[in-house]
């Protein structure tokens, strides 16, 4: 079990595209290993489930933990865990992930002055590889059921959602239908080069690990097969029967770890401080 939250604050900046963006620090009681940043994924928060209790574990073990709200993730520095503005969720698009962790690194290197290593869980996972790829301030890299690609992801009627303008996504948890403008897909044609995963991982040459359940019923563990191929150097662990979130819900009725989610808690842990087994 994790021991007591130490010293954790919360921070709003001015994001790059007319939106704040909501993070927290929780510090160490004793002198930082590194900063681990975290990257929620769709249709997720800092606050999800059981991210504060992974939190708890990496500043236990000596290390600075930040997690982020994207500014467009839907919601607000109000309601940090509502999708309370889902005109901001309409609008999002990876490149807005992407400016949005580039400006809460820039604040790490003005305000905290340490080695970063950063963390991603699903389309989070994504957006980590592909800062990885574009930001030499990032030593380590580790996803967590990541997704290997982008443009497969997009809904398969492509032309009716041009037509359209919007769809909607289903949201089971809070029985929301969330709009997503053609935009999205617009902005990745118009960026391409930036937002290839499977191109820009071949760029990656920090240590990196992925980190897969393999029965994820959302992202394939072929997805983290992939990124393990692409990326040349890097360690794969599967998690034998861990389904996407690694037991974890939302909201956690419980005070500790799902057994999945420690597990993968302390891979990641043993990595960033150098003890993994090759």
């Amino acid at each position: 079990m994790a021991s007591p939250m130490l010293n954790k604050v919360e921070y709003t900046i001015d994001g790059a595209h007319g939106k704040p963006i909501v993070f927290d620090v929780t510090l160490p009681a004793t002198e930082s290993s590194g900063v681990v940043v975290f990257c929620h994924g769709f249709k997720g928060f800092k606050d999800w489930g059981h991210f504060n209790l992974v939190a708890e574990e990496f500043v236990s073990k000596g290390f600075t933990f930040i997690k982020l709200n994207f500014s467009h993730n839907g919601t607000s520095v109000e309601s940090p865990m509502d999708f309370v503005d889902l005109e901001a969720f309409s609008n999002n698009n990876y490149s807005k992930e992407l400016d949005d962790l580039g400006m809460v690194l820039d604040w790490v290197e003005k305000e905290v002055h340490n080695q970063v290593y950063l963390v991603g869980h699903s389309r989070g996972g994504g957006i980590a590889i592909l800062k990885a790829a574009e930001d030499d301030r990032i030593r380590k890299l580790v996803t967590w059921a990541a997704v290997d690609d982008f443009e497969s992801r997009f809904p398969q009627d492509l032309e009716r959602f041009k037509r359209e303008g919007v769809v909607f996504i289903p949201n089971a948890r809070t029985n929301q239908n969330m709009p997503l403008n053609y935009q999205f897909v617009e902005n990745y044609y118009a960026n391409e080069a930036r937002l290839n995963i499977r191109q820009r991982i071949t760029e990656i040459d920090i240590p990196y690990m992925i980190i897969h359940g393999t029965a994820d019923e959302a992202v394939s563990i072929d997805c983290a097969t992939s990124l393990h191929g692409s990326c040349e150097g890097s360690t794969i662990r599967c998690i034998e029967g861990a389904g996407h979130t690694f037991g974890a819900t939302h909201p956690l009725e419980q005070d500790q770890l799902p057994e999945a989610a420690q597990e993968v808690v302390n891979l990641s842990i043993d990595f960033f401080k150098g003890n993994r087994a090759i």
